[in-house]
This record gives C-alpha cells, structure tokens and sequence, in this order.
C-alpha cells in the first residue's frame, strides 16, 4: 500500500497538531482526509468501525479550520479526528447497535449524550462510531452478530482484540484515529488497549456522565479513552473535563516525581497464573522503576478476588432489567450464543443474593480507599495472558479460562471505584499491558503518573 497516508499524529501526537495546526502548517480538513484514507485502505480487514461518517466529519473540519482561521479557538482538541465506541446517542449518526441485531429497548431517548456534547464543544471531528461486543459483555471482543475487530498487532494471525471497546483498540491501535472513546465496566478499555499495544484509562466511575451511552451496569460504567500515549491522555483528560466542569476543574499539575513515588505491588490475586513472559517483563518494568528511584512495596488486597463472585451476578441482572424478560427470551436467538447465555444467567439471580453482594462491595470499597494511603498507585500486569487467537475461543472451556484472565486484573478496579490505566511496555513481539491503578477520583494524578512512568520505559 504505497500510496496509504501515514497516520498524521504518529509521530508528534495531540499536542504537536495542536501546535501546527495554530501555526497554519497543518489544517483539521487534511489530517481527516489521511484518516479517512487510512480506514477506507485498512478497514476492510480490520472491521473496527461499524460506521464511517466521513461527509460530516470533513464538513466538520472545514468548519474547525475556519473558525481557526477567524481566531476563534477551541482548545487543545480543536480540529482532532476521533472515534467513537457504538454505544453513544451521537446526533445525526446511526443510533448505537451495540454490538447486536436484537432491537434495543428505548432506553437512551433520542438527545445526543452529554459527554459527546462536550467532544463536540472541544472541537473534536467525529470520524464515525467503532465496533462494541454486544451489549458491552465480553472481555475477548469476539462478537458473532456485528464481528470481531482483527487485532492490531498482528496481521497475519486473526487474534482476539480485547472488548468491549474492541473497535475503538484496534482503530487506535492501526492509526485510524487521533484516539478513541471507549467504556470500560470490566476491563473494557485496558484490556483492549493491552492487546493492541496501545494507552488506555479508565475513568473513576461517575467522573464523567454516562447519559446517553447504553448502560451494562450504571454501579460500574466508565468513559475511557484510548490514546497512542498517557501524554495524549492527559492532554485530552484535561481538556475534556475542563469542557464538562468548567471552572472547577483544575488541570494545573500536580507534580509528580518517580523518585518520590510509592507503588504497591500486589503479592495475592493480580500474580496468578500469569503468563511467565508477561511476569518477567512486568519485574523487569518495576526494576527499571525502582533504578529511577521509585519505592515499590509489596501488598495484600484481599478485596480483589470479591470480582469473581460479583460481574457474574450483577451484568447480567443489570442487561435483564434493561432488555426485559420477555423481550431478551423473545430475541436471545439473535444473539451470540456464548453472551446471550450469560445474560440468561441472570434469570437465576435472586435479588437478595445481588444486594448482599452489594453491601459487600460497598464496604470492600471504603476498605481499599482506607488502604490506599501512602501509595501513589497500585501495579500488576493488565492480563494474565497474550490476545489468544479467535481459532482457540471456539472451545467453550478454553474461551471461558482465557476470559478469565483477561478479565482477573482489570475487574478488581471496577469492583473497587478505582481508576486505572494500561501502558504498554516496551517489548518485541505481542503486545503487553502495565496497569497503574490509583485511588478513586484521582484520575488526573494517575495520568501524570503514568506519563512519568512511560517516559521512564521509554528510556530504558
């Protein structure tokens, strides 16, 4: 493909366009049309969109380019190609699939989501919506009714891509995007952002507003976002949230030094069965970390294995009360069998049993925030394992142990309102994701930690 785009943002990111763009080196409409190039070449074989808005989006970038050029500036954002997961009311946009055939319950309303008001507040073009696990329950991101996202970071073997936000992993991942919004209840940004050798955080539940994006479950829903980079993130973190809390929001950092942190280093739950190339590049990651000077400790969260017996009852309770009994039995044919199963689990549940779970996690929450003090973040790995290929999910048994430990370090975030993020390190071959956790609501923090942490790595 001699003649395909190079991803405009590769090599300087969010905010070397920013500076080109006010400098007049570079307009919205170019680097959208190089996008737009990149999925019309790339996209047939990767599948992570499930549709492309490309009239509007260069209408949008015309529109971002003249208001620039009339001295009217949006921001950090303004002018910057993003893609985003098929979960969100987007005006004049298809509204979401999510991942399935089945016809959804009116839920959403017809009102665009706040948060992609914000996206649009900042300036961002929207390049078209990404591919979702149906109905946001699946960790693998194999998904028969919509399909599955090829893995980014190998096109010669058809890989799982991680999900939910599996198209938004591998769009990210493959340069057909800026960077991408995703959401994440399980894992559903880290882990694809693990697979695909990307940056991706997960936000503090009920950070940013959720209307508009069709729940899993509202008790552990987040926004993430997918990036080339924590830098990106926290250009794009801050950006947004300034867009969403106006002055209250304080993006001044908050200084953050390697030599002056300490992380925990879980010995119990986030060590288990992992792979032995993914744990010896993880000691090798936090010894480059301590060289640097940063203090790491060894911890016991005895909440974090709570996740097993929790996102079983819960998610699929939560999709019922959404779907409906009658209407999800009416339409379960339409859907993956391996999904439409778990959420026929939920059938099961008894509402007694789900409410203690409930109590438990909340105590299990205040416990770990308690726990958090005198640590900066918490560190494992992001997967227990490599992206396994498609070909290995079709056993039942193996599918349901690889999701298992895809899902075992990133649901402890989840259960607990933490935030999170995943870096990738700096290795040859499949990709592998560090996960920095931190406490609730320090989300910003996080991200400049994680930056530090990345230019550490990158150093080596």
């Amino acid at each position: 493909m001699s003649d395909l785009p190079v991803d405009p943002f590769a090599e300087r990111g969010l905010e070397g366009f920013a500076q080109d763009f006010r400098a007049g080196k570079v307009t919205s409409e170019a680097v959208t049309r190089q996008y737009l190039e990149r999925i019309k070449q790339l996209d047939p074989k990767l599948g992570a969109f499930e549709t492309v808005a490309g009239e509007s989006a260069i209408a949008t970038a015309r529109a971002m380019d003249l208001l620039m050029q009339s001295g009217t500036d949006l921001g950090p954002l303004m002018g910057v190609p993003v893609a985003i997961k098929d979960v969100f009311v987007i005006a004049n946009m298809p509204g979401p699939k999510v991942g399935s055939n089945i016809t959804l319950p009116d839920v959403l309303g017809t009102e665009e989501a706040t948060f992609i008001k914000a996206l649009r507040r900042a300036g961002c073009v929207f390049l078209g919506q990404t591919k979702a696990v149906e109905l946001c329950l699946g960790i693998t991101g194999h998904s028969a009714p919509r399909g599955t996202p090829w893995n980014a970071s190998d096109l010669e073997n058809h890989r799982a891509p991680g999900g939910s936000s599996s198209g938004s992993g591998v769009a990210m991942a493959a340069g057909l995007c800026a960077f991408a919004i995703g959401s994440d209840s399980g894992g559903s940004v880290r882990v694809p952002a693990a697979f695909n050798g990307v940056f991706g955080i997960k936000t503090t539940a009920g950070l940013w507003p959720t209307d508009g994006a069709f729940p899993l479950d509202p008790r552990v829903d987040s926004i993430g976002l997918l990036t080339r980079s924590a830098k990106d993130a926290l250009l794009a973190f801050n950006t947004i949230s300034a867009v969403l809390f106006g002055c209250e929001y304080d993006a001044r950092p908050t200084g953050v030094r390697l030599n002056r942190m300490c992380f925990g280093v879980p010995q119990n739950h986030f060590n288990e069965n992992v792979n032995a190339q993914i744990s010896a590049a993880f000691k090798q990651a936090n010894e480059k970390l301590a060289g640097q000077g940063c203090l790491l400790e060894d911890i016991v969260v005895p909440e974090a294995p709570e996740r097993a017996g929790y996102f079983p009852v819960s998610m699929p309770a939560a999709l019922l009360s959404i779907l409906g009994k009658d209407n999800f039995l009416a339409q379960k044919h339409l859907m993956d069998p391996v999904i439409a199963k778990r959420i026929e689990s939920g059938l099961e549940s008894k509402a007694y049993e789900f409410l203690a779970l409930e109590d438990k996690r909340t105590a299990s929450r205040k416990k770990v925030e308690e726990r958090f003090t005198g640590f900066d973040a918490w560190v494992s790995p992001t997967t227990a394992d490599f992206p396994p290929l498609l070909s290995e999910l079709e056993d039942p048994a193996k599918g349901l142990s690889l999701a298992l430990g895809m899902t075992q370090n990133t649901q402890p975030a989840n259960y607990l309102g933490l935030c999170a993020v995943s870096l990738p390190l700096p290795v040859e071959g499949l990709p592998i994701g560090y996960q920095l956790m931190g406490a609730p609501n320090t989300d910003q923090r996080l991200l400049e930690i994680a930056v530090a942490v990345e230019e550490a790595f990158k150093a080596g």
